[in-house]
């Protein structure tokens, strides 16, 4: 990680998901102390508050896909406020909202390894697949269909953020897969992705998972993080709009960023689908923030790599 200094920007919406509540998790996870947690690991902490996009009109989908306009406007901000840390030379961290803002985020992120000559690699940690696109998506979601418009096959309103593609699939690897929709399923063989979904996990462990999916990470890698709060089993992070049974445990989501930490490759993360109105006193924000310290350099031991 070459910055010194973490951006904390807060999107406070869940226009691309399929339950309210995802817009109050900037709020909660500030409650539960992001900042002075991160400020207790030595980093800086620039708290740039919480980004203006419209409200929620919880209307049906149309062609397929729901507030079309509202969450290309959020990505927009999204966009900006990513690339104005970048330039800043700070590390922003998103504090979500929905999942369908990583389209902003790393298309952001992806701008940014262009002009600094650096390889974008981006870690997906999700229940979900998030690759259906208006054709192959149940419910017209656009949380449900970022990893398709990152790899331009989106919307178009959603691929005029920066050109499209903004990802191809080598640069892209999911972990923690479960849920994965039929017309999903056949995108991602299609289009040749990475997943260690958790048959792998539970097969491999999540050290030959991470080895793996860090493998050729150096110092000319831009490393983006999107960290889906539901890909945690539910039984420790119930406050998600949309939990599936059979997620990571506490250790292995540990793991994971104890070797996100060692690689030191960060550069922009996502943490978003916090969802604080069906959460028990905070617990999953309070979780959130445990693994994000971990990731900015927490350990049990002082270790001699």
């Amino acid at each position: 990680m070459s910055a010194h200094t973490i951006a904390l920007i807060g999107a406070p919406t869940d226009v691309g998901a399929s339950v309210l509540g995802a817009s109050m998790g900037p709020d909660a996870l500030r409650i539960a102390g992001i900042a002075s947690a991160l400020r207790a690991r030595g980093w800086g902490v620039h708290e740039r508050g919480n980004l203006h996009g419209p409200a929620n009109p919880q209307q049906p989908p149309q062609h397929g896909v729901r507030h079309l306009t509202e969450v290309a406007a959020w990505n927009h901000a999204v966009f900006d406020a990513v690339a104005l840390a970048l330039a800043q030379q700070q590390l922003p961290l998103l504090l979500g909202g929905d999942h369908s803002l990583a389209i902003g985020s790393i298309s952001a992120a992806a701008c940014h390894c262009r002009r600094q000559g650096k390889r974008l690699r981006v870690l997906w940690l999700d229940a979900h697949a998030d690759a259906n696109r208006p054709t192959t998506s149940p419910s017209g979601n656009l949380h449900g269909m970022p990893v398709a418009c990152l790899l331009g096959d989106g919307p178009q309103h959603l691929q005029n953020l920066v050109g499209s593609p903004v990802l191809q699939p080598a640069q892209l690897c999911q972990i923690g897969l479960r849920s994965v929709d039929a017309g999903e399923r056949q995108y991602l063989h299609e289009r040749g992705i990475t997943v260690f979904d958790m048959r792998s996990i539970d097969e491999l462990g999540m050290r030959a998972v991470m080895a793996q999916a860090l493998a050729g990470v150096d110092a000319h890698t831009h490393l983006h993080l999107s960290l889906d709060l539901d890909c945690i089993d539910p039984d420790i992070a119930p406050g998600v709009g949309t939990p599936v049974r059979g997620g990571p445990n506490y250790r292995e989501m540990q793991l994971c960023m104890e070797m996100l930490a060692d690689c030191a490759a960060l550069g922009s993360i996502d943490v978003v689908e916090l969802n604080p109105a069906l959460d028990v006193r905070n617990q999953t924000a309070l979780l959130a923030v445990d693994l994000l310290e971990s990731l900015f350099g927490k350990s049990t031991l002082v270790r001699k790599i």
